[in-house]
């Protein structure tokens, strides 16, 4: 039977059993919704044993319990070097990663329609959870449930689910390394991210680091009178402006010493494809209310927002802001600041020489102190590895072109953490699209990806099993 056909059979069953994990209201920033983050991890474990797998299990974390699953192909059998195979052929391993804890659904008065009830209307189905990540754990359930059923699973698989994702995965870490057995791998799987659109596929190769700091600058025991003082005294405001001022020098560059030592410059065939990509600067502009852009100079703005590092201030207070004016030279001044940071940067080597340079250009007069906050490591996907070329190939059998390679500038920190702790690469195959409005009121999943989204997920699971 075809993927399509077994699609058009069963189609009803998956909307159901969809519905049944939207129900669940899986909130993992709110306490109240504490017994429901259990139900939702059991209710993965029933639909992964009656979706094919041979064990399935929920298991305790310090927070939100994790979902283990796996599958091995019959006749599987392992060598005495380890390597597992069926008949005379090596098969690889797959581990697929998706969370069960979605945000919180507020504001509920700007829902068409009630954010725990599925709701199809206009060829999309209205929920939280929809698309990020319940839809497109989904996509990877079913897929697998076709292969298994069918008897074309030429993969070992694993699942591991968590639900903390919503809120930095703070007990992941500790669970992949309590677990590094277990959950070994050649590959990693992801659905949780989108794609450049409906009519463009991409598949996301490059996520950007993190680094975040607050700096707290101190001058004068108190608040004083500006007119008093005023141009005898160091302001901590003007002087925090001063510092802030010389991390960024006028082509755009990071002036931290060291902080371009581990960035590797742009493939070239990358940048073919990112020039690819669909993209209006002037819709750009017009969309965010900008005039023009800025930015590192030789790099367009997709380049820049994606595989260049950047620096910002994220928020700054000091003195007096209420309503009129109060003529003081505060005493202290505040800012947030972060970096983005691309594949091999490290964020903890980039936060202390962060912290070194301002010490070093703080001006006399002033005491400084800055706090790293938190940070992540960037990450980049080959596109030359088996796995790519197989998660490649289901995108174009499923939306009929060639996907394109897209860096993204946020950040996801699990991603680093699965290469640094089980030592294996991670393919972000990944069905939402922006009008999906994930995080927000409304959130949607578009009912022609998802369908395509199973296809494409099939035929990586056929792709890979011949090139690895």
């Amino acid at each position: 039977m075809t993927i399509q056909d077994y699609m058009r059979a069963n189609e009803a069953r998956w909307m159901d059993e969809w519905a049944s994990l939207i129900r669940i209201p899986s909130v993992s920033c709110q306490p109240e919704h504490k017994a429901d983050m259990q139900r939702c991890a059991e209710r993965w474990r029933d639909l992964l044993l009656e979706a094919g797998c041979q064990r399935a299990e929920v298991l305790p974390s310090a927070g939100n319990p994790f979902v283990y699953a796996e599958f091995e192909p019959e006749g599987l059998r392992v060598t005495g070097d380890g390597l597992r195979v069926t008949g005379d052929k090596s098969i690889p391993t797959v581990l697929v990663y998706a969370h069960y804890d979605v945000m919180p659904v507020e504001p509920l008065s700007e829902w068409k329609s009630n954010p725990w009830e599925p709701d199809i209307r206009d060829g999309r189905l209205y929920a939280r959870g929809a698309d990020d990540d319940k839809g497109q754990a989904m996509i990877q359930a079913k897929a697998f449930e076709y292969m298994v059923k069918e008897g074309l699973m030429q993969c070992r698989v694993k699942f591991i689910f968590e639900g903390e994702e919503e809120i930095g995965s703070p007990s992941l870490e500790a669970f992949l390394e309590a677990h590094k057995e277990m959950l070994a791998a050649d590959i990693i799987l992801v659905s949780d991210t989108s794609m450049i659109g409906k009519d463009t596929p991409s598949i996301t190769t490059g996520l950007r680091g993190l680094a975040y700091w607050q700096i707290e600058v101190t001058g004068p025991n108190r608040d004083l009178h500006s007119g008093h003082f005023g141009g005898a005294v160091k302001n901590p405001a003007n002087a925090l402006c001063e510092m802030l001022a010389r991390i960024v020098d006028k082509e755009g560059r990071i002036t931290i010493p060291g902080f371009y030592d581990r960035v590797l410059p742009i493939p070239d065939a990358e940048r073919e494809m990112i020039a690819q990509i669909p993209f209006d600067q002037q819709k750009y502009n017009a969309a965010i209310g900008v005039e023009d852009v800025a930015g590192e100079q030789g790099y367009s703005t997709l380049e820049r927002n994606s595989c260049r590092p950047s620096f910002d201030i994220c928020g700054m207070w000091s003195g007096y802001t209420g309503e009129g004016s109060k003529t003081v030279l505060p005493a202290k001044a505040y800012a947030k600041v972060s970096c983005r940071l691309v594949a091999n940067q490290d964020h903890e080597e980039i936060s202390r020489a962060f912290v070194d340079y301002i010490q070093q250009i703080a001006p006399r007069g002033v005491r400084v102190e800055v706090q790293p906050m938190h940070g992540g490591q960037g990450y980049v996907c080959p596109i030359d590895i088996p796995a790519y070329k197989a998660a490649e190939r289901g995108f174009e059998i499923a939306f009929g072109k060639r996907p394109l390679a897209a860096r993204r500038g946020g950040s996801i920190p699990i991603i680093a953490a699965f290469e640094q702790i089980l030592g294996r690469k991670t393919i972000l195959m990944g069905f939402g699209l922006e009008q999906n409005a994930i995080h927000s009121p409304n959130e949607s999943m578009d009912l022609d990806v998802w369908r395509r989204g199973i296809v494409a997920v099939t035929e990586f699971y056929r792709a890979y099993a011949t090139m690895h």
